[in-house]
């Protein structure tokens, strides 16, 4: 209360149920729901679990039991399988949730403000520059390149509960650690790491199609040059322009 008035400790929009006010705020921390596609960070190996940090309110936790066995063995987890769980994700990892998923190396972690990304019918995309993007619901955006089949999944399950259990698969092959990116195709993922950046700081909703045409519209520059006040205004600027295109031919 200020001078009988009420005030809110955000800013935002209001909004009213019955007697019930309430203020969403613009920008805050990620809140998980159900289905969301989420990029996180193993924090802690602990009992029989992981700690993953996913820029919500709270840690996430990832059961042991959640997790199938390299070749995809499905047997109830013993004393040993817990002792080695370090052999299967350690702190430090990256890994993406939900149903199609994979632990993440040889790319680009960006983190924006959540409210950039949208739930979209799939986060998953394949650019058409030999990169692949995954845009987090919690704010995190995975860019690297495009897996080849060799690299296998082997997948496991978690119901959601209170402390945002995800269902999550995790890729036990481990050879795309080692493999050579060549030049061409980390040049590509720097273009569209800058191109995210350039979005996110112009407050343009985060997707596949405003990715590509940040892209279309970066080409005429260098990617060391991206950043720049003036290009990146005026790459914002062409894309902001393309969106409302494509959105009137609908």
């Amino acid at each position: 209360m200020r001078d009988d008035q009420l005030v809110a400790s955000v800013a935002g929009a209001v909004e009213q149920v019955n007697k019930l006010v309430s203020v969403r705020p613009v920008k805050s921390r990620y809140n998980g729901e159900i289905g969301d596609v989420v990029i996180g960070r193993i924090l802690e190996v602990q009992q029989k679990r992981w700690k993953v940090d996913t820029n919500s309110r709270l840690h996430s936790t990832l059961l042991l039991s959640s997790v199938n066995l390299p070749g995809g063995e499905l047997r109830r987890k013993s004393v040993e399988d817990e002792l080695m769980m370090r052999e299967y994700l350690k702190e430090g990892d990256l890994i993406s949730s939900l149903l199609n998923s994979l632990q993440l190396a040889q790319g680009t972690l960006l983190k924006i403000s959540p409210y950039l990304i949208k739930r979209r019918k799939s986060h998953f995309h394949t650019l058409p520059y030999g990169v692949s993007i995954i845009f987090g619901r919690n704010g995190y955006v995975w860019i690297s390149p495009v897996a080849t089949e060799e690299q296998s999944v082997t997948g496991g399950y978690v119901q959601n509960l209170e402390e945002f259990l995800f269902v999550v698969f995790i890729c036990f092959n481990f050879s795309s650690f080692s493999q050579v990116v060549p030049m061409k195709i980390r040049t590509a993922i720097a273009r569209v790491a800058n191109c995210v950046i350039i979005l996110a700081k112009h407050h343009i909703p985060l997707f596949d199609t405003s990715v590509v045409y940040a892209y279309d519209a970066s080409m005429a520059h260098e990617v060391k040059d991206l950043l720049k006040a003036e290009i990146a205004n005026s790459i914002a600027a062409e894309t902001a322009l393309e969106l409302e295109k494509a959105v009137q031919e609908v």
